[in-house]
């Protein structure tokens, strides 16, 4: 059987969805890490969401941590969450450990533009 299929396209099951995100090539899993953007970012740029970066300003929408505001310090696109600064849960052993989230439970407040492709990408919106 096929690692990942191109023409798979929607399934209700479960573990089919979850053996098509896991198995899913790079340039696909940069879609999946795609957050939702604040009202004034929409109107601003044309989208609905945009996939998230490194040093982007967040909101979390979702979890224990709702409503706090950090920066994005990981984006880890193999296991697909991201971890934000100042956002850390506290092991039995005294340790602080980073939480991990999903991208689909955080808004982008703010946008880091400091790459010129990015910044490229969103002009290119804002013509249409």
């Amino acid at each position: 059987m096929k690692e990942f299929s191109r023409s798979w396209k929607v399934s209700k099951q479960v573990r089919k969805q979850r053996k098509y995100r896991y198995n899913a090539p790079l340039h696909l899993r940069k879609k999946f890490m795609s957050a939702l953007l604040s009202k004034d970012l929409r109107k601003k740029h044309h989208t609905r969401n945009i996939p998230i970066r490194k040093g982007d300003k967040v909101k979390i929408l979702r979890g224990k941590e709702k409503k706090k505001i950090g920066v994005v310090s990981k984006v880890n696109l193999k296991y697909n969450f991201i971890n934000i600064e100042g956002i850390q849960n506290t092991k039995k052993s005294g340790m602080k450990v980073p939480v991990k989230l999903q991208p689909s439970n955080v808004m982008i407040t703010e946008l880091n533009l400091e790459d010129k492709e990015r910044k490229k990408i969103l002009e290119r919106r804002i013509k249409k």
